[in-house]
């Protein structure tokens, strides 16, 4: 960690997470777990025993020994999703006090990203690069205008607090941001998720991959093993694949109807999210749901 202490990691076009100070370590967590039934293990390879057994059953309090504060750079629409995450201590670059940043995040023609069909708070493809271009072009000429009235405002005289207004979301904000690791695991793991925004997905994965992982390593594989990449089931899905495992394809099926999963129309199989999540679960693993065959 100290290697990397004070370095920026870029992120998008102008963005930036960095290491300000970190307190703790895998050791850490390990000791304060051991607090509870006296000195415990001790060899390195119990201490990642213990570390996966707190991680497999939710122990999570040991975890908030461990602390991290970084300082980023992002753009003000993607800092919105991140302040929704209210267990850090955050102190924000103040644009009532300081001139706002020059600089907005722009998107690449070939970025602009499509409505999704299914999940109507995501994004699904992307618009052909020559309509892209255009947009792109466009863009800039907002960015441009935005800023270019705001610094009218700031040289005739106006509050800075009022001058802003006009700011588009893209414009990028600056924070120092601290938080305990269990509350940092459960951020990573909504915000690296595949449905999360490209955007703030960015400084997710690079906050876990070039600084949690090499902060708390064992932490780490046991966070990817346990969370990051494993399934779990429902009571309804457990039904199910119960009766699967058992050849008992009929009865399956007959499950998910009353489940009220299987719901046609027009001679064809409806869209039901609870069913389609299922499915994209037993796809990673390679079977085929009863119904499908």
């Amino acid at each position: 960690m100290e290697e990397i202490l004070g370095k920026p990691f870029k992120i998008l076009d102008d963005g930036f997470v960095r290491v300000v100070d970190y307190m703790g370590s895998d050791d850490s967590i390990v000791q304060a777990a051991r607090v509870s039934y006296g000195k415990g293990t001790k060899k390195r390879h119990q201490d990642r025993g213990l570390i996966r057994y707190l991680i497999r059953h939710q122990h999570t309090t040991p975890f908030e020994m461990c602390e991290i504060k970084l300082h980023v750079r992002v753009p003000m629409d993607t800092w919105r999703q991140w302040i929704r995450h209210r267990t850090a201590n955050v102190n924000e670059y103040s644009t009532r006090y300081s001139i706002a940043i020059d600089a907005a995040y722009q998107t690449a023609p070939d970025a602009w990203r499509l409505q999704a069909t299914v999940n109507r708070q995501g994004s699904e493809g992307t618009l052909d690069a020559e309509q892209g271009e255009k947009l792109s072009a466009r863009e800039r000429e907002l960015h441009q205008l935005s800023r270019k009235i705001y610094e009218e405002r700031l040289q005739l005289g106006v509050a800075r607090e009022q001058a802003r207004k006009d700011l588009p979301l893209c414009t990028y904000t600056e924070a120092y941001w601290k938080i305990d690791l269990h509350n940092l695991l459960h951020f990573l793991h909504l915000r690296m998720d595949e449905h999360a925004q490209y955007e703030i997905r960015q400084y997710a994965r690079t906050i876990g991959e070039q600084i949690v992982a090499r902060w708390v390593p064992l932490t780490w594989e046991a966070f990817l093993d346990y969370v990051v990449n494993a399934t779990t089931f429902s009571h309804l899905e457990k039904q199910i694949l119960s009766a699967m495992f058992q050849g008992q394809s009929e009865k399956a099926v007959a499950l998910a109807a009353d489940f009220g999963w299987l719901v046609y129309k027009d001679g064809k199989l409806s869209g039901h999210i609870e069913r389609l999540e299922f499915e994209k679960k037993l796809a990673e693993m390679g079977i085929t749901p009863p119904w499908s065959e």
